[in-house]
């Protein structure tokens, strides 16, 4: 490591968040690749590392000869004041070269509140904010993730994004790079030619055009950009590679554990999810190839927990028997196997039984609503009953803390819901009492309550989010009722979420305003002790823009910012999934029915819903 860096760490708290050299690190010779690219996560060190998708995309760039694939990760406080006072630029983990030194720098785009965090770690690395401010000795600037299906907020800051799954694009997108790059061809015409790759938004080649009102009029692609930009799918998910290793931290992330993805995408159509719409269809990986790529891992990392990640694990086709396997497997190795999302009519006894030996900690349901009326408006199907016997079979099973996460501010909900959300909180408190009599005073229930932000994508995307004044009514409603031993209360922070709810279904003009709230001093506004809502509130009034000119509800006739970006579900399915709401009408699992829904994506992707059960409709 340069002597001056070293410097530095010795100044600063964890200096193994910058270090690098973790076991399992790739290092390439600087000189010997033709392109080089710097994987970006703009949150600590001890959030980024957690992140599986970094890491997948890190291991298949660095299997190609010709590329090279380092990380970075937002630098503390601290950190950061080191850095400008030694005049150095932001530095990569593997090889400390400045960000301005790779061809390419990719940011993850998983949360809004983390844009000041992405452009702060720019002007870190002395890369000019503004694409038309960068030169060609500058890198281009990729973005992927969710945040991606709609990014026009970013849009003035990056020359491209991805919209989908990167496994196989990013190859792509850094042959033609390569390519250009050999060629000695400009910028603007390597982005051109990124068109070709299917998933890849230019927004240079997108006119946004306003009305007086501040609304759009217009979105007008620009030769050679296609009408519509759809999601990139990894169609063969089921039998694509993954890394022979992994890397493992110095210090403690917060997920500190071993990960492998059983299946991706999610057809139970909950209404407010957005994941649940942008990462269909589902698709599994087969047992026997999640069983050898762990086999593997176990052996190269030393790791002694196990995490089956998916938006929903316990969907995964027989899932009771790949846990069974994978116990026999790695029981006698005291590895320990856990489901960190589990939908609350998955879970069962058995399953329970299965993944969950030795001491038990706290255990998570969702059911979002505490009305079943409610939880029809947004199609979780749940009953009460079915939720109390969950919570039942949890505690026969050993639990005694039991964590219930619920949401406010979704469309239609009344004071009556939020008095939902208390009886049935103190209906588990009151059942884990009862089953744990002779310890009555270890049962908790810990209930945690977010307030709705509507998200592109999906059937709230109209739907106006809640005031301030009135979320913290809700707050209190709830504060003032969930009191008492055994029973936990936390939430939101009510302006962070207005925050959230601007960045989410904004449009290009926040670009102004984004600048300015890193000028102001805005950074890690996802931490509530960071968070300045005085200078957001300056900020968005720099531009011309209030909160309410993003919170409101739309009608479907407007053009939204992301209009021209496809994850795949059609508009008519979104616009009937919010009148099903409004009318308290549920949409069945086309998996479990066998029936389709019609939500447009597999049509859009030549593909065939997968059932449970494992067949093909």
């Amino acid at each position: 490591m340069n002597k001056i860096y070293e410097q530095i760490l010795e100044k600063v708290e964890k200096p193994a968040r910058y270090s690098g050299g973790e076991l399992n690190t790739t290092i390439k010779p600087w000189e010997q690749v033709l392109l080089r690219i710097v994987l970006a996560f703009p949150d600590l060190y001890e959030i980024g590392f957690s992140h599986l998708g970094l890491r997948l995309l890190y291991h298949k760039i660095n299997e190609f000869d010709a590329y090279l694939a380092e990380r970075v990760y937002a630098p503390a406080q601290d950190m950061e004041e080191e850095l400008r006072k030694a005049q150095l630029p932001l530095f990569s983990l593997e090889t400390q070269h400045g960000l301005g030194e790779f061809d390419l720098l990719g940011f993850t785009l998983q949360y809004e509140l983390s844009y000041t965090n992405i452009l702060n770690m720019m002007s870190l690395a002395g890369i000019p904010l503004k694409r038309e401010q960068r030169g060609e000795q500058h890198p281009l600037i990729i973005g992927g993730g969710p945040g991606s299906f709609n990014p026009e907020p970013l849009a003035d800051f990056f020359d491209f994004f991805l919209l989908g799954e990167g496994e196989e694009a990013i190859i792509e997108i850094l042959e033609i790079i390569a390519s250009g790059k050999n060629q000695g061809r400009t910028k603007t015409a390597i982005k051109r030619d990124l068109h070709k790759v299917e998933g890849v938004y230019v927004p240079d080649y997108y006119q946004i055009d306003y009305l007086p009102n501040g609304r759009i009029s217009s979105i007008n692609p620009l030769p050679p950009a296609p009408k519509v930009i759809h999601k990139r799918v990894l169609r063969d998910f089921g039998s694509s590679s993954l890394p022979d290793k992994e890397l493992v931290p110095w210090i403690e992330p917060i997920h500190d554990r071993l990960m492998v993805e059983l299946l991706r995408g999610c057809t139970r159509g909950c209404r407010f999810c957005q994941a649940g719409m942008i990462y269909r269809p589902v698709r599994e990986r087969p047992p026997a190839l999640i069983k050898e790529y762990l086999s593997k891992l176990i052996k190269n990392t030393g790791y002694e927990e196990i995490s089956l990640t998916s938006l929903s694990s316990a969907d995964y086709t027989k899932i009771e028997e790949l846990i069974s396997s994978l116990n026999d497997c790695f029981a006698p190795q005291r590895v320990r196997i856990s489901l960190p999302s589990l939908h609350l009519d998955s879970f069962s006894p058995e399953l329970a039984a299965s993944f969950q030996t030795g001491r038990k900690g706290s255990l998570t349901f969702a059911p979002e609503a505490g009305t079943e009326r409610l939880r029809q408006v947004i199609n979780k199907n749940l009953s009460e009953q079915q939720i109390i016997e969950t919570v039942r079979a949890a505690f026969q099973a050993g639990w005694q803390r039991i964590k219930l996460y619920f949401m406010i501010g979704l469309p239609t909900e009344t004071d009556q819901d939020l008095e939902g959300i208390v009886c049935l909180s103190k209906k588990v408190l009151q059942l884990g009492r009862q089953i744990h009599a002779q310890r009555a005073g270890r049962v908790k229930v810990a209930v945690s309550a977010s307030t709705f932000v509507p998200k592109p994508h999906t059937p709230f995307q109209w739907r106006a989010q809640i005031s301030m004044e009135e979320t913290i009514r809700r707050q209190n409603f709830l504060k003032d009722k969930l009191r008492g031993k055994g029973l936990e209360f936390s939430w939101h922070e009510v302006k962070l979420s207005q925050v959230e709810g601007v960045l989410s279904r904004g449009d290009r003009r926040l670009g102004k305003s984004l600048e300015k709230a890193l000028e102001l001093g805005c950074t890690f506004d996802a931490w509530a002790d960071k968070f300045r809502w005085d200078l957001w509130q300056e900020a968005l009034a720099a531009a011309g823009l209030k909160p309410e000119d993003y919170t409101r509800a739309r009608s479907y006739e407007e053009i939204l910012p992301w209009e021209h970006l496809s994850a795949g579900v059609s508009k008519d399915y979104l616009i009937r999934e919010d009148r099903l709401a409004e009318e308290g009408s549920s949409t069945l699992d086309c998996r479990a029915r066998k029936n389709c829904s019609s939500c447009g994506v597999c049509p859009t992707i030549g593909a065939r819903p997968m059932l449970v059960g494992g067949e093909k409709d």
